[in-house]
């Protein structure tokens, strides 16, 4: 992969009064996915559809190898863009919609079938060319939108919430067929999402904005296993974040100096009440079960101990029962897993 294919320098953006892009920095590399994620109103859509051409910034250059796309009008800038609600022509069939950049951009008729021909076994649609689209369900739908932002070879394919629409079996099985056409075409694709686990399952990096700024950019792996902010340690999952005293509490002395800390559910286990000394670099606390979730693999606890509230996941193994709601049990904490955590903003 080739550095710099794409590149954002300072993009700004105001609506009226307040700041939806600070400053924003970003260079993707070729054939990478990079997802931006992150809350409602953070920023994430606004950047797609100012690199779209769909919404102007008040600063700033987009620069797609030596060219600066952001002085180009849409249909110039070589880029494709999937939307959440399809966007498809609701007079025009599964082909018809496939073909119609095609047309705009004067392909010959051999030339539009061929490619139409190709989409369609890409997305596994061959069988519904002659359908429209209210005769389709939601993620044939999306297959379709994602074929027709195909057609046209675009050098960057992006795309805005493409899946929150859809249910979440089908919504599974949609990433991970969006992530298989991206591997074999090698494209250049910006992911927007709000869903964490998608952002980690179909990304090569992510990048977490908040407040109009990337917070935090890296692999999936990175950023899960090492927040810097006590906003995306919240934000990627369900870490518990502590207090330096709550953080002392529980470990004893907390190192470092640090003003919180992000301990992972997982990394912390239950025992029975009548647990014995844990070994020398453990320490176990006493504590209480408040609730108890199911969630398919994962049975997730909320214990408290010494006054501070923990998540505690376990595998959902079907045969290791770790006490019900309002029993006392033991806490085998790792001093090794306590995160410092850098504060929001430094």
């Amino acid at each position: 992969m080739s550095a710099s294919y794409l590149e954002l320098r300072g993009i700004r953006k105001m609506f009226g009064d307040s700041t939806v892009l600070n400053d924003v920095d970003l260079t993707i590399n070729e054939g990478e996915l990079v997802t931006l994620l992150g809350p409602s109103g953070c920023g994430k859509s606004t950047l797609l559809r100012c690199i779209a051409g769909l919404t102007e910034p008040d600063g700033g250059s987009i620069m797609l190898g030596p060219t600066n796309i952001g002085e180009l009008p849409p249909r110039r800038r070589e880029v494709g863009m999937v939307f959440q609600s399809y966007a498809l022509f609701p007079n025009l069939t599964v082909y018809e919609n496939i073909e119609y950049g095609l047309k705009m951009r004067g392909a010959d008729k051999k030339e539009r079938q061929s490619r139409c021909e190709e989409l369609l076994a890409l997305v596994d649609l061959e069988n519904k060319k002659d359908a429209y689209p209210q005769q389709l369900s939601g993620g044939q739908q999306q297959r379709v939108a994602l074929a027709r932002s195909l057609a046209v070879q675009p050098k960057v394919l992006l795309l805005d919430e493409p899946l929150s629409a859809l249910d979440a079996k089908i919504r599974k099985s949609l990433r991970t067929e969006i992530r298989d056409i991206q591997r074999r075409l090698k494209m250049t694709t910006i992911f927007v999402t709000h869903d964490q686990e998608e952002a980690l399952t179909v990304s090569d990096r992510i990048c977490i904005m908040n407040n109009g700024n990337i917070v935090q950019n890296g692999s999936p792996e990175e950023l899960y296993a090492k927040p810097r902010t006590e906003f995306v340690a919240r934000f990627m999952g369900s870490y518990n974040v502590l207090s330096r005293e709550e953080a002392g509490r529980l470990f004893g002395v907390a190192g470092g100096s640090a003003a919180s800390y992000a301990l992972r559910p997982e990394s912390v286990r239950l025992l029975p009440a009548s647990a014995g000394e844990a070994r020398r670099d453990r320490r176990v606390a006493d504590g209480t079960i408040e609730s108890i979730s199911v969630l398919g693999n994962i049975v997730r606890y909320s214990v408290v101990s010494s006054g501070v509230k923990l998540t505690v996941d376990a595998l959902n193994d079907g045969q290791s029962h770790r006490g019900e709601e309002g029993a006392t049990v033991a806490l085998e904490l790792d001093p090794s897993q306590l995160l410092a955590l850098e504060k929001e903003g430094a």
